[in-house]
């Protein structure tokens, strides 16, 4: 696969995680090596960070990139003051998400669209989350954004790619990173994820709400790794008919 960037930056690990539902900061921070995860997504609700033990951050340390969530927003003025905020404690990744809707949390389209822009306009490196709609994933790379990220299926729902055939025209269309995030539950729809094409994926509770979430981190990495190295091994292409798989010429 080509290699990962995004505002500039490499990332080896093609797997970002969520910070929310984890049992402890000790648990996360056992996740968090584990996964080898370069990228966490933080709520601004459990972030201090005018407080060097704050749990959290001490837990995430200085092995991956703190990417603040705007959930909680419920519109664009909302989600850019959050970003504000980060911006002025020294965070300039965003993960731009916007909800107003609270039974099944659907990112609003067009507040997460004026939100956008004038979080570009602020220098901020910014991620949106938005349904699997590739109208919308194009004009928001109009307006700068730095990757997009289409839902899955509801945020913590485990279903897996209920978008699949949307998700798989934005990643064709995509001149950014495409990151799936929301309902990935099991490290099979990660990996198909990965198989269809996408540049990485942002899993939460599938992992912190596992019974054991380091090792399900593990699980997670190993087949998003898998993923990648099948898909460098060139497999070859689907057909309709069969091919018989003891030719009678070997050589």
């Amino acid at each position: 696969m080509k290699e990962l960037r995004i505002a500039g930056k490499v990332f080896s690990s093609r797997l970002f995680l969520g910070t929310g539902k984890f049992s402890s900061p000790e648990v996360l921070a056992r996740t968090i090596k584990v996964s080898g995860t370069e990228l966490v997504t933080v709520a601004l609700k459990r972030v201090t960070p005018e407080d060097p033990s704050d749990g959290i951050l001490s837990a995430i340390g200085d092995s991956a990139r703190i990417m603040l969530n705007t959930s909680g927003a419920r519109n664009a003025a909302e989600a850019v003051k959050i970003a504000k905020f980060a911006k002025a404690v020294g965070i300039d990744w965003i993960k731009l998400e916007i909800h107003p809707e609270p039974h099944y949390l659907l990112p609003d389209p067009v507040e997460t669209l004026a939100a956008a822009e004038q979080i570009v306009k602020e220098g901020m490196v910014v991620l949106p989350y938005i349904n699997a709609d590739p109208v919308l994933a194009k004009r928001l790379e109009d307006v700068g954004v730095h990757a997009v990220m289409p839902l899955g299926s509801p945020i913590g729902s485990n279903r897996g790619l209920r978008t699949r055939d949307m998700l798989e025209i934005i990643i064709a269309q995509s001149l950014v990173p495409v990151v799936v995030d929301a309902g990935i539950g099991l490290p099979s729809h990660a990996a198909e994820a990965i198989e269809i094409g996408a540049d990485a994926v942002l899993v939460n509770t599938a992992i912190a709400a596992a019974e054991n979430p380091p090792l399900m981190a593990e699980a997670f990495a190993m087949a998003v790794s898998s993923a990648v190295k099948a898909l460098d091994a060139l497999p070859p292409s689907a057909i309709m008919k069969a091919s018989p798989s003891s030719p009678s010429s070997l050589f």
